[in-house]
């Protein structure tokens, strides 16, 4: 069983320790003081519409990111589950053929990339399929820029990367769109379950992955009016 501080490990309360994520998180919150939560409603409102629009296919071929999650006995849990579902169904109707499973070690022997791989194996993997691990991240910012690195070294020249499919749950997907335009992606949200469900659960993650998305981004429009450009380079 993991300690009880393993979530603190993962996600954006890994980087309290940081100045630039609490100078941040302090503007974050003199604005929603100012604006008596109003900015925090309006974050919550775009990320359950993101949520709610998102498809559950590509508009054309392109790489697919898989973003992991937390396992538990080594072994997805069922967001993850959902998540490698969505992109096999991807493989399958021939909407990609470049797959990166995104996520290092949570706690156990197999990173969740590997886990990953290893569900996927075990529910009739299409023939063709180019599927690459990226192990070496514990966060979404860590996942895209580590991807992002590995799309680099296969592309041309120029260096130019290929427009993706951010595969992931209904409430993680603005993050990661947010996040991935910030480190140059052409992304398209693919949501992994067929439909948002608003049950109580699906609720307190809209309302907490609203609360990291207004965190980064009302840090980097602050640090753009500033010109701080070392807050501003940590999302890119």
């Amino acid at each position: 069983m993991p300690p009880i501080t393993a979530p603190l490990k993962r996600g954006p309360w890994r980087y309290l320790s940081d100045r630039d994520v609490l100078h941040a998180a302090v503007v974050t919150l003199v604005a929603v003081a100012l604006s008596l939560g109003l900015v925090w409603v309006g974050y919550l409102i775009h990320v359950w519409r993101v949520a709610a629009r998102s498809p559950l296919t590509l508009p054309r071929p392109m790489t697919v990111l898989v973003f992991g999650r937390r396992l538990v006995r080594d072994r997805p849990e069922p967001d993850y589950q959902q998540r490698l579902q969505r992109a096999l169904a991807l493989m399958k109707a021939q909407q990609t053929d470049h797959v990166l499973l995104l996520g290092g070690r949570s706690g156990g022997a197999l990173s969740e990339a590997a886990a990953g791989k290893a569900w996927l194996a075990g529910h009739e993997l299409p023939p063709g399929i180019i599927l690459r691990l990226e192990q070496a991240s514990v966060d979404s910012l860590e996942n895209l820029r580590h991807a992002r690195s590995l799309l680099l070294e296969d592309g041309p020249v120029t260096r130019v990367l290929p427009p993706v499919g951010l595969v992931t749950s209904r409430y993680h997907l603005a993050r990661c769109l947010l996040l991935a335009r910030r480190l140059g992606f052409d992304g398209v949200p693919v949501a992994a379950e067929p439909s948002l469900v608003l049950n109580r659960r699906m609720l307190i993650r809209l309302l907490a992955e609203s609360g990291y998305l207004m965190w980064i981004d009302i840090g980097l429009r602050w640090a753009g009016l500033i010109g701080h450009r070392r807050m501003t380079a940590r999302v890119s």
